[in-house]
C-alpha cells in the first residue's frame, strides 16, 4: 500500500464523523436485542401451544438469519456509504488478508444457509453427531448448538455438518421412535413376556399411539450361553418425554416380568450375535 493510499485513508478517517460509530453500536444493540426478543416470543407461543413447538423453533431460526444477515448488512452499508474513500482504499489490500482469516467463519457462514435451506435437521431434532447425541437447541451464522440429554451444551461449526453423517430422530416431528431391549431367558414363557411387554409399552402416558408399536424377538448370546432379546419399538409423543418414556417402561416392564415369573438371563456380560429374529405389532 503507497503513500497516497495510506494519505488517502487518513484523511478519510478525520471525515468520518463520531455518530456514524455510535449508529454503528446501537444498530448492532438493536439487532441483538430483536433476535433475543423473537426467542422469548417463541417460548411464550410454546407454552400456550405446545403441539406446535418445533414449529416456533424453526420460525425463529429463519427470523433470526433474516435479521442478522439483511439487517447488519443494512445497517453497514448506512453507517458507512458516505466513507467511500475508506472502502476502496482498504478494499484492494485487504481483502486477501480479511479472506484468508476468515475462511473458516465464511465456510460456516455458507454451511449455515445450507442447513437452513437444505434441512437435514431442524430445531428440536434429536440428532446423532459423531459421538454427540442431544436436542438441536439453535443452529446460528457460525454453529450449532446442541443440548445433550445430561443437559451439557456442544457448540458444533456449521462445516462440520456438510461433510460428516448426521442423524435426526424425529426429522421435525414432535413423535420419535424409542427402541428399548429387554432380554429374558432361552426357556422363559415367550408369548407372555411379549404380551407383558406390549401391554406395558402401549399403557404409558408417555406413548404417541398413532403410529404403530412394534416387539421385535432375536436370539443373541450373553456371556456364553444364548438369550431372548426382546425390542419394543414405539413413538414417544414429544422428544422431550424420551427419556421419561423409556424410564417408565422399563421400570414397570421389570416389575411385571418378576409378577409373572418372567425369566431372566442370568449372565449379563453382552455380546450381540442375532440368529433368528421374528416381529410381532399386534396386541399381544
Amino acid at each position: 500500500m503507497n503513500e497516497q493510499n495510506m494519505s488517502e485513508i487518513w484523511d478519510a478517517m478525520l471525515k468520518f464523523e463520531a455518530w456514524r460509530a455510535l449508529f454503528l453500536l446501537l444498530g448492532m444493540a438493536v439487532l441483538v436485542f430483536t433476535a433475543g426478543l423473537f426467542k422469548r416470543l417463541a417460548d411464550r407461543a410454546s407454552d400456550y401451544f405446545p403441539s406446535r413447538r418445533l414449529l416456533f423453533l424453526q420460525i425463529v431460526t429463519t427470523l433470526n438469519f433474516c435479521v442478522y444477515i439483511f439487517g447488519g448488512s443494512l445497517l453497514i452499508y448506512v453507517a458507512l456509504s458516505p466513507a467511500k474513500e475508506i472502502l476502496l482504499a482498504l478494499g484492494g489490500g485487504a481483502a486477501v488478508a480479511i479472506g484468508l482469516s476468515l475462511k473458516d467463519l465464511v465456510a460456516s457462514l455458507v454451511a449455515g444457509l445450507t442447513l437452513l435451506f437444505d434441512r437435514p435437521f431442524l430445531v428440536g431434532d434429536r440428532v446423532q453427531f459423531a459421538d454427540t447425541y442431544g436436542e438441536i437447541k439453535s443452529i446460528g451464522l457460525r454453529s450449532v448448538k446442541l443440548v445433550t440429554l445430561d443437559d451439557n451444551l456442544v457448540t458444533i461449526p456449521n462445516a462440520r455438518f456438510i461433510s460428516d453423517v448426521v442423524s435426526s430422530g424425529n426429522a421435525g416431528s414432535l413423535d420419535m421412535m424409542v427402541v428399548m431391549p429387554f432380554h429374558i431367558a432361552l426357556d422363559a414363557d415367550l408369548e407372555t413376556a411379549r404380551r407383558l411387554l406390549y401391554e406395558t409399552v402401549v399403557t404409558s402416558r408417555f406413548v404417541y399411539l398413532a403410529k404403530p408399536v412394534k416387539i421385535v424377538v432375536a436370539e443373541v448370546v450373553l456371556g456364553h450361553n444364548l438369550a431372548l432379546k426382546l425390542m419394543a419399538k414405539a413413538y414417544v409423543l414429544d422428544v422431550k418425554y424420551e427419556k421419561d418414556f423409556q424410564t417408565d417402561v422399563v421400570s414397570r416392564v421389570s416389575k411385571v416380568f418378576i409378577s409373572h415369573h418372567v425369566k431372566r438371563p442370568l449372565l449379563l456380560n453382552y455380546e450381540p450375535a442375532t440368529s433368528v429374529s421374528a416381529e410381532s405389532d399386534d396386541n399381544g
